[in-house]
């Protein structure tokens, strides 16, 4: 694990914090550019520095910006690097769990067994971790919010994707029960459930094979920039309104499996 200093800059004053994991792609990144642009100062997570460093020399003109380099999958560098936090960014005030993959799409006979443990350990164990360092600074300060990405598979099971969709139903069994937790406190909780969202995602899932390449094909797919500006909706709602959990879809999608595509 290791970390990087934004240059010191004197905090705005009534400015929120965020963290997001995930942040060096698709839908962290985005979110990263939207609560910029918001005035939303920002504690970025994620795996590659040299992606979290871009990212940090283009939004620093316009909010506060820290860096963590690690990964959510190691529960000890997860704890060490929230906890090294420097003194201003340590009051978050929202939390994004972004992080999240797919491993491969094969029926449950000729699963892979890593890549279902790398699933498990990112998408559910990961957010457990990140989420644990944070919420008792929320309980403490009796405020917060948390959005937690799932995903339509979290919604609904489909052919070859038995233990992604389990980990993204898990995903809102721990939301539902955080926002149950954490209702005496005040700490809204809620998950943003995307469909097909243009991103690295279907590299990832394929592993780079060229069967990414037409997973986005014959349709307008959700981009990342449309989920982060739903995730800005959430967090912007009055003090008494909380989005609990919505479920978004490309309009060419009706469910996983039914998608209308032009020829």
């Amino acid at each position: 694990m290791n970390t990087k200093n934004s240059p010191l800059v004197e905090n705005k004053e009534g400015r929120k914090t965020a963290l997001i994991t995930g942040a060096t792609s698709g839908i962290g990144r985005a979110t990263a550019h939207e609560f910029a642009k918001q005035g939303i100062n920002l504690i970025l997570c994620g795996r590659r520095q040299e992606r979290l460093d871009a990212i940090q020399h283009d939004l620093e003109k316009q909010v506060d910006v820290h860096t963590l380099n690690f990964d959510v999958r190691d529960k000890k560098a997860t704890f060490e690097a929230i906890e090294s936090l420097p003194e201003n960014f340590k009051t978050i005030d929202i939390l994004i769990n972004n992080a999240g993959n797919a491993h491969g799409l094969d029926p449950i006979q000729t699963g892979d067994t890593d890549d279902w443990d790398a699933m498990m350990d990112i998408n559910v164990k990961g957010l457990l971790y990140v989420s644990r360092a944070i919420i008792p600074q929320m309980t403490e300060r009796q405020t917060g919010q948390i959005i937690n990405i799932g995903s339509s598979a979290g919604k609904e099971v489909y052919p070859k994707g038995n233990v992604y969709c389990a980990s993204k139903h898990a995903v809102l069994a721990i939301t539902e029960g955080m926002r149950i937790d954490l209702n005496p406190f005040g700490i809204k909780v809620g998950a943003i459930n995307p469909g097909l969202v243009e991103t690295e995602f279907s590299q990832v899932r394929f592993k780079g094979d060229t069967l990414a390449d037409n997973v986005y094909k014959g349709f307008k797919a959700l981009q990342p920039e449309d989920i982060a500006d739903i995730i800005y909706f959430a967090i912007s709602r009055p003090a008494h309104v909380n989005i609990a959990d919505m479920l978004v879809l490309p309009t060419a999608q009706a469910s996983s499996t039914i998608i209308k595509k032009t020829n």
